[in-house]
């Protein structure tokens, strides 16, 4: 199997030139948001760290983490580095309390992106005589605008299909002769079964790789989709916060983990209780700081994500770092069909409701395969005894409400009060029943 690079020269770089240029634009970052943003300008004085501290990779260290609270609260354009007149767009994700962490590109930002992504389809030999299947959903969301112009700047043929209507979506595979997918995992087992259910046989498709990611799977997840969709399924890692799509790749070599482009994205792995630095091979909090990007750099970011790092040398001769498959996360996020959810969302919702007691509980579950998320609900004696039309409605509006928020479409229930179990300590808000 031949390796295809996009970049040949920087992703075969021996370490020494690797960190070199790591370290150059870690330096020039530094400076200019140090010059330019205020709150991290605050945050590195708070620290007593200058840019001209910053000597070695080293001493990235000493510079303050930044977390999700810090651009919620500098909402919505406060860590942009640029006027407003040089970003040419904006993506943003859900928020806690409905305020979603936006983030900026400008041109160059696009162009970089781009890259990263081209790059990402060379990975899984993608080549510009592809005709790319791109499922990934569009708008706000990163991952559909993110590949797409990856796609584009390989030379390779886009198919922005988006997610949704996926007997619609086989017919244009069959028709068009799409050779990549992409797509959630649990999307590409919905158009397994799509095609199972129109008499399709994913041998007469002409579908040799998938490029999936957005939400975690398992590797038993990975056989089931090479089987029932008769390609090769590859992971791909990635986060708007960062850029989105884009920043590591899965090859077609390495025996395990995702090479991360460690020139545009420098990363750590930390002690998430203790914040220290952790020895490659350790398991820990991913955290990254964006070494290119203009409009909305990030120093020392907490991704949440617990994975390793990989330093071995890997099959396909590159020697950017590998990321192994994140196992899990340090806080309390869910993602249901590659959407964030926090419990607190939800609640945010709910205590806008008349009626509602503060007492819920968040149930997820696979139904196939694809991810459901029902919210129980205990609501006041007075309501419960009230009429089902009285129930229905509230029911509804509830959905309704989450919908708007966040993007995911949920079942709810209404139940008795003093029926969801109490806790002592911290409350068991949501019970995780999917097995990945």
């Amino acid at each position: 199997m031949s390796v295809i690079y996009w970049e040949e020269e920087i992703e075969t770089l021996p370490r020494v030139g690797l960190e070199s240029i790591q370290l150059r634009r870690l330096q020039h970052l530094v400076a200019r948001v140090y010059r330019t943003v205020e709150p991290y300008r605050k945050k590195m004085d708070e620290a007593g760290i200058k840019p001209d501290d910053i000597k070695t990779l080293a001493d990235l260290t000493k510079l303050p983490f930044t977390a999700k609270n810090d651009l919620r609260d500098n909402y919505p354009f406060g860590l942009f580095t640029v006027p407003l007149n040089e970003v040419v767009r904006v993506h943003a994700s859900s928020g806690t309390t409905g305020k979603p962490t936006v983030v900026g590109y400008t041109k160059k930002d696009i162009k970089t992106w781009s890259g990263v992504m081209a790059r990402a389809l060379c990975c899984a030999g993608a080549t510009s005589d592809d005709m790319v299947h791109n499922a990934y959903g569009y708008g706000l969301f990163t991952g559909g605008l993110g590949a797409h112009y990856g796609i584009e700047h390989l030379g390779a043929t886009v198919i922005p299909v988006s997610g949704g209507n996926s007997k619609r979506q086989i017919t244009i595979m069959k028709d068009f002769g799409s050779t990549v997918l992409l797509s959630t995992p649990s999307y590409a087992l919905n158009l397994a079964d799509a095609m199972d259910s129109m008499g399709v046989d994913p041998a007469s498709l002409s579908l040799r790789v998938g490029i999936f990611g957005a939400e975690p799977w398992s590797e038993n997840m990975r056989e089931e989709v090479e089987r029932k969709l008769n390609l090769k399924a590859t992971d791909i890692y990635g986060l708007s916060e960062v850029m989105g799509p884009g920043v590591a790749q899965e090859c077609l070599q390495a025996d395990r983990g995702m090479h991360i482009f460690e020139d545009h994205f420098l990363p750590e792995v930390i002690d998430p209780d203790t914040g220290e630095v952790l020895p490659p091979g350790e398991q820990g909090e991913l955290v990254f700081t964006t070494l290119t990007k203009e409009a909305f750099p990030i120093i020392r970011y907490r991704t949440r994500d617990i994975t390793s790092l990989i330093y071995e040398p890997c099959a396909c001769g590159r020697t950017l770092v590998r990321m192994e498959k994140v196992t899990g996360r340090t806080d309390d996020m869910l993602i249901i069909r590659g959407v964030n959810v926090f419990p607190s969302q939800v609640e945010h919702v709910l205590v806008g409701v008349e009626g509602v007691e503060p007492h819920y509980q968040i149930i997820v579950e696979r139904e196939g395969n694809l991810d459901t998320m029902q919210v129980q609900v205990e609501v006041s004696e007075g309501l419960f005894s009230d009429e089902i039309r009285v129930l229905e409605n509230m029911t509804k509006k509830i959905q309704r409400e989450i919908k708007d928020l966040l993007g995911v479409t949920c079942k709810v229930k209404l139940v008795e009060p003093k029926t969801i179990q109490r806790s002592e300590g911290k409350a068991q808000r949501v019970i995780d029943n999917r097995v990945l």
